[in-house]
């Protein structure tokens, strides 16, 4: 056991820190995953919203300005 026991210690670390490794990686991708698909709904659920404030045959509203001026600033 005497002659095994430098061999296993001189590995551990190597393991640690690959185990280590391998957990934030995951966490990276899966919160990766994750925002994506949360990306995805924000994006039907806005894109749902916009289509059910018009209907295929109106065209989209465009900014008008107001019809008199506004009055000028007295200093």
């Amino acid at each position: 056991m005497e002659s095994v026991l430098p061999y296993v210690l001189a590995i551990v670390p190597t393991v640690g820190m690959g185990t280590l490794f391998y957990f934030v990686i995951k966490s990276i991708l899966e919160g990766d995953r994750r925002e994506r698909l949360a990306q995805a709904q924000w994006e039907a659920e806005h894109d749902r919203r916009g289509a059910g404030t018009r209907t295929p045959s109106s065209p989209p509203v465009a900014h008008t300005e107001p019809s008199t001026p506004p009055a000028p600033k007295e200093h």
